[in-house]
């Protein structure tokens, strides 16, 4: 019996420094991978040609002595303007992944003006979370240079929610649209990996549940129930920081990329544009 025990506890030691082992590896993987998991760009050459199927222009902004940020402005084909969407998209490729949702808007009337950030696209310069806030500021100023503060609309898709939803809190705009949103970072990947303390791991907080909680004018939250890489259960805290004027609108059956093909998504959109 003593050498059964002995044996037994030989057996569950070495489980546990087994265990311990891959909860190490995984974690110091997440630590120094995030980026890998958080971003996937795809860079253009300065000398790349956009074709797009609705009228458009290509702006190149010099943000500092090294840094440009590429952007594309989409325009409705009716020459009168209701004002400017500023759509801060999600975390694959470039603005040719996202430009086919730029109809959703023109054909309400509305000018898309859609960035790049840093390392995407054409655009230019090491990404940091401070500058990602910056550059979109610098795009809401120019848009307050053509257009009111009631014409502007804010609109984020699934990473871009945060650098929206910050706009958002320190700016003076019309309406903030968010698409597929995550409370936080370390929040979603905590929804992953529930096991590590991610708030302290993530080099990226992006909270959109404070800066919500900051934003004085409408905001409408687009979320599926299917959500595979966003879980539902994690974009709906949000609900605690909405004003009760604010909408947080469930599309049964819809995932992360695809609330566009849902009827309910466009009748809802179409009517927040044309409040």
């Amino acid at each position: 019996m003593g050498y059964l025990a002995a044996m037994n506890r030989i057996i569950l030691f070495r489980w546990i420094k087994i265990i311990v082992l891959l909860y190490s590896l995984i974690g110091i993987a997440l630590y120094y991978l995030q980026e890998r998991f958080l971003f996937h760009p795809e860079k253009l050459e300065a000398s790349y040609r956009y074709h797009f199927s609705v009228p458009f222009e290509e702006l190149n902004i010099p943000f500092n002595t090294t840094d440009t940020v590429s952007m594309v402005k989409f325009f409705p084909t009716d020459s009168v303007r209701k004002g400017v969407v500023l759509y801060f998209h999600g975390n694959r490729e470039n603005i040719s992944r996202y430009a086919k949702f730029a109809d959703n808007f023109t054909k309400n009337g509305y000018e898309v003006w859609m960035e790049d950030y840093p390392g995407y696209g054409k655009s230019v310069g090491e990404r940091t979370e401070k500058k990602m806030y910056q550059q979109a500021l610098q795009i809401e100023r120019m848009a307050l240079s053509k257009y009111g503060k009631d014409s502007i609309i804010l609109y984020g898709k699934s990473f871009g929610t945060g650098i929206a939803s910050y706009v958002a809190a320190v700016t003076d705009c019309k309406r903030l649209i968010l698409e597929t949103p995550y409370s936080s970072i370390p929040d979603l990947f905590s929804c992953y990996a529930p096991i590590y303390p991610t708030n302290y791991m993530s080099h990226y907080r992006l909270p959109v549940y404070e800066y919500l909680a900051e934003v004085k004018y409408p905001i409408s939250i687009f979320q599926g129930t299917d959500d595979g890489v966003v879980p539902y259960r994690c974009a709906a805290k949000l609900k605690g920081v909405l004003k009760p004027t604010d909408q947080f609108i469930t599309i049964d059956g819809g995932t992360h990329q695809n609330l566009n093909d849902f009827p309910v998504f466009h009748h809802t959109l179409d009517s927040l544009l044309h409040l």
